[in-house]
């Protein structure tokens, strides 16, 4: 793959080329995309969603829709920084196309803005109830009515392929859906393949699937204009990740790891003693010691060292990402990046 491909300004229904030396600098083609998503009524559906802990009887824990803001946030410092190196090592992306670093965290941004979209209530929960649903309930008379894909798309519903279905769902007045550029879709899809064939491997990116058979064809425009490598056999619509969805995906990782860990503790989940002690641990070397002992109650504390915890991860990703960026464009890097870390 080659990052030439990989920033496409496409989006859907395009005749003509977009360049990004043409596009408006006081609204550029990607952060369009992260305006369609926040202003969207599925994006605003999750606000009631959960996130970890359900039926809170306080507004300071997360549902699905602040931490999708959240992520979208660490996911922009990612693809700025990750951006910055980038241009660095491949100088022409900017002198002959125009690309600049907060292309790439505007593109990872949008990206991890909607990387729960597709979700359903109750989360995974949810998704294991409606596959239920249509395997063992009531749902199971329609198996003869569709393809062994169509069925198995319903039996192991998964959110991500809802969510690549709501932003490509043509609807009256909206057709093509959200009309994403490609570049943003391709960074959204973290399990390029179908439902079936279910084929077990190693990869990360082969946990699940990530495209109903309905968005098939949009899906499969999406990766060949994105120049995404098709992986074997070669008869599957099976596909190696963008290389910008392993910085959503460390950006989701940092905020469950880090901020979903906050929510336990102030739900008293967490003892407030074992959150200091594990991120002290966390930040090292980087925590300033007076200032730490001028915060006078323990969320103070906390909330500092939060702050010093996601930078010390999105410092430590973008190194991974980098000492990797080879692999990662060959389709050979199998591992989520926090993994290395």
């Amino acid at each position: 793959m080659n990052w030439d491909d990989l920033l496409s300004l496409k989006r859907y229904g395009d005749t003509t080329k977009r360049l990004r030396t043409e596009q408006d600098e006081t609204r550029l083609g990607f952060e369009v995309d992260y305006d369609r998503i926040i202003f969207s009524s599925e994006f605003r559906s999750l606000q009631d969603k959960t996130q970890v802990i359900p039926l809170s009887d306080t507004d300071f824990i997360h549902t699905r829709l602040t931490h999708s803001l959240e992520v979208s946030v660490v996911g922009r410092s990612l693809g700025r920084q990750v951006g910055t190196r980038l241009l660095e090592r491949h100088p022409h992306l900017n002198t002959v196309h125009g690309y600049r670093a907060n292309d790439f965290g505007a593109i990872v941004a949008a990206a991890a803005l909607a990387h729960d979209i597709g979700n359903p209530p109750f989360g995974h929960s949810g998704e294991k109830a409606i596959g239920e649903f249509f395997s063992n309930g009531e749902g199971k008379r329609f198996k003869e009515q569709l393809s062994d894909k169509q069925y198995a798309d319903l039996c192991k519903f998964e959110g991500n392929a809802n969510g690549f279905r709501i932003l490509n769902q043509s609807r009256e007045g909206r057709e093509g859906g959200l009309r994403l550029s490609y570049a943003t879709l391709g960074a959204f899809m973290k399990y390029p393949k179908e439902s079936l064939p279910h084929r077990p491997t190693s990869s990360i990116s082969d946990k699940k699937y990530g495209v109903f058979q309905t968005e098939v064809p949009i899906f499969k425009e999406v990766a060949d204009e994105l120049g995404l490598i098709k992986r074997e056999p070669s008869n599957d619509n099976r596909f190696a990740r963008h290389p910008l969805t392993y910085l959503v995906e460390a950006a989701d990782d940092i905020c469950y790891t880090i901020i979903d860990f906050e929510d336990a503790i102030n739900h008293g989940l967490i003892q407030e003693e074992f959150a200091l002690e594990y991120l002290i641990k966390l930040v090292g070397d980087s925590i300033n010691s007076e200032k730490y002992h001028q915060l006078n109650t323990t969320q103070d504390r906390i909330s500092y060292l939060r702050a010093l915890s996601i930078n010390a991860l999105i410092k430590e990703t973008v190194e991974v990402f980098m000492n990797n960026e080879e692999d990662i464009l060959n389709g050979n890097f199998d591992h989520a990046l926090l993994d290395k870390c």
